[in-house]
């Protein structure tokens, strides 16, 4: 290490200053890097990519499928033994490399690029769809300032007299998903035209990623003071506006009833090891591309567990939000199905009289006991009498797309001032995505930045680029059939490639490059010791876990061929069908294609090593940098609040120039 700060270059050098370029390993270079302003801002992007529309829509599905509170506490043992450790494993990484995820790789061993590149594919999957999400979210905001909402009412045919049969046999928020905003094809199979509208929204949603991303993390980490932070206000007031709610307590308490039994499912096991693996962001590269912004001595380990302990309480924040509302839309639901029954009977039956039943204070509980007792047994011509089941309501569109956009709007048009709580719901989900998106290509845009010279150079060009190739490709999910390869791309182009990634980079720091050298060099790094529980995490636990993990969804695959939700016209419902052929050779196609960059770039690295060709070329590969800043002061962790405390050292690091030597790792 230099015992002196080294002169600062003028700026015209700043520009031109290449950490590979030329730079022999153990020779000290100048390089100008990009940093955060503040460790606030550092803070919200990790946090706002890690907390997206999963935590709102997913984990809420999974907890109530799968056990409530008893999903609750396996989540969180799987998120201290496997999603904490890999999580801080990948902060540690990009921090002390201060490359994105190619270079932090290639650092490690030039035959690992690949899994950098890998991670670089998956993101660009996951970018493609996740903003066709995002445009949605736009156009229901849009909607949402007409009154009364769209959705709120089945719209009428024949001179305004018959209302839409499709929309009568289903609901209004269900006719307005699958006929107005998507106008969804029957099947995968049917393309369709391209739908105008959210074509429109597509196009407005990258062009807000682009405006936000077009200074990299200056402009990102600005942009953040608000998506990442409006989510948690809008949360807020729906869980007290919840609360207030008749049948909030009972959904709550559906939700959390715990049950035990259903531990004994390895499949639930295998969806709580998947939600923390989606939920933290893991092999994505975006939480190595943050981290690599900042200053050397950050504590990184307790940034882990900051950033996973937000995680998990927004995701119980969310579900307290989600069943709230639920609670009482079920409620309403099954209350006007029982009166509507009990009425209905009394028409019937001229010597029968529920009058008393029908105004009784809880006379969903009165029905329940009159039709166990004796409605059940009733045997009347053209008339049915129905169990008017508060559970039942409550597992109807509680999964993914179908709980923002079908339950929890069809719950919102019940709420005095509706208009405004949609606005306020979608305007959220805007913020969540957005958050999200910005880490995403912050996964795709940071490696490849710091890896080619030229596209470093032309940063500006080379962001417009790739969100106006994310808008063309995109197309294809605004078909009229968009619906179905958002569902395939979302399942099954992200969860396999992503646990081999992830399965890479543990084996790569805990076995390739050695944990306990690992260890030494965080210790270094961090100025005190880590504990040495974490080696035992990296070298057995995690490995044993992913490998598992990854077992257990091929396993799905093979013994139980891949179906899709699709919308049946005829029926007006949400029906089950198997993927085509074509749509299985799709999917296995997107596995393959981001996980083939790991052996590729092993096989590479391996034939350059047998040539004899050296991998100095700035243009084609990244020549390792080193990582000590000498100009930076040692935090003092115990004198401030974390984050007043590190503000400063952000402050004096942007900005300056960092004096770059051989790396400890």
């Amino acid at each position: 290490m230099t015992s002196e700060k080294p002169p600062l270059p003028a700026d015209d050098q700043l520009e031109e200053a290449d950490p590979c370029s030329g730079a022999e390993q153990g020779v000290a270079v100048e390089i100008a890097r990009d940093g955060w302003d503040s460790k606030v801002e550092y803070f919200l992007a990790q946090v706002g990519f890690s907390v997206g529309l999963g935590n709102v829509w997913r984990f809420p599905y999974l907890c109530h499928q799968n056990g409530g509170g008893a999903f609750i506490l396996l989540y969180v043992v799987l998120m201290g033994l496997i999603g904490v450790p890999l999580f801080f494993l990948e902060l540690a990484a990009g921090q002390s490399i201060r490359q994105g995820s190619i270079g932090v790789w290639r650092h490690i061993s030039p035959k690992l690029v690949g899994i950098g590149y890998a991670s670089c594919v998956v993101c660009s999957f996951v970018a493609l769809y996740y903003n066709v999400i995002i445009g949605w979210s736009i156009f229901y905001l849009g909607n949402s300032f007409r009154y009364p909402l769209p959705w709120e009412n089945c719209p009428t045919e024949l001179n305004g007299t018959v209302k839409v049969k499709e929309c009568e046999d289903s609901s209004p928020t269900s006719y307005f998903w699958y006929r107005k905003a998507l106008d969804i094809t029957d099947t995968i199979d049917e393309t369709g035209e391209l739908n105008l509208i959210i074509t429109g929204c597509l196009l407005a949603a990258w062009v807000i990623v682009c405006l936000a991303m077009y200074k990299g993390i200056k402009s990102t980490g600005k942009v953040m003071y608000f998506s990442s932070v409006f989510p948690y206000v809008v949360l807020l007031c729906f869980l007290i506006r919840g609360a207030m709610l008749d049948g909030a307590s009972e959904g709550i308490k559906f939700m959390f009833y715990p049950r035990l039994e259903i531990l004994k499912d390895v499949q639930v096991w295998r969806q709580a090891a998947t939600q923390v693996f989606f939920a933290l962001g893991l092999g994505f590269g975006s939480v190595i591309a943050y981290s690599s912004y900042n200053p050397r001595n950050n504590n990184c380990h307790r940034d882990a567990f900051t950033v996973s302990g937000v995680n998990f309480m927004t995701s119980v924040l969310a579900t307290l939000v989600v069943f709230a509302v639920l609670g009482f839309r079920a409620k309403t639901i099954a209350t006007d199905c029982a009166k509507r029954n009990l009425k209905a009977v009394s028409e019937a039956i001229p010597n029968f009289s529920f009058t008393h039943l029908i105004n009784a204070s809880d006379v969903l509980n009165e029905y329940e006991n009159w039709y166990r007792v004796e409605g059940h047994q009733l045997n009347l011509t053209g008339l049915k009498i129905d169990h008017c089941s508060l559970e039942e309501e409550m597992k109807k569109g509680a999964e993914g797309t179908g709980l923002a956009f079908i339950a929890f709007t069809e719950a919102m048009t019940l709420f005095p001032g509706s208009p405004f709580w949609s606005a306020l719901f979608f305007l959220m989900l805007l913020n969540l995505g957005l958050s999200t998106m910005f880490g995403t290509m912050a996964g795709i845009m940071t490696p490849l930045t710091d890896t080619f010279k030229t596209l470093r150079k032309h940063k500006l060009l080379f962001t417009m680029c790739s969100c106006a190739a994310g808008f063309l490709i995109g197309l294809m999910f605004t078909q009229r059939c968009g619906n179905y390869f958002v569902l395939m791309f979302d399942d099954y182009s992200a969860t396999l490639p992503l646990i081999i990634v992830v399965i890479f980079q543990t084996l790569s720091v805990a076995w390739v490059y050695g944990a306990d050298r690992f260890l030494e060099d965080l210790k270094q790094m961090l100025g005190r010791p880590v504990p040495v529980v974490y080696k035992y995490l990296w070298k057995y636990v995690c490995p044993v876990a992913m490998i598992g993990l990854l077992g257990a969804s091929l396993l799905k695959m093979v013994l139980q061929r891949p179906t899709y939700i699709t919308w049946n016209k005829e029926k007006a419902s949400e029906i089950h069908l198997p993927y085509p052929d074509w749509g299985l050779a799709v999917m296995a196609i997107l596995i393959i294609v981001a996980s083939l960059p790991v052996p590729i770039g092993y096989l590479h690295a391996v034939v350059l090593e047998r040539l004899g060709r050296s991998l100095s070329d700035p243009e084609a590969v990244y020549v390792p940098c080193a990582t000590t800043d000498t100009d930076l002061i040692p935090l003092d962790t115990n004198s401030s609040p974390w984050l007043a405390g590190e503000n400063a050292d952000f402050l004096l690091q942007n900005g300056n120039v960092e004096s770059m030597e051989s790396s400890m790792l």
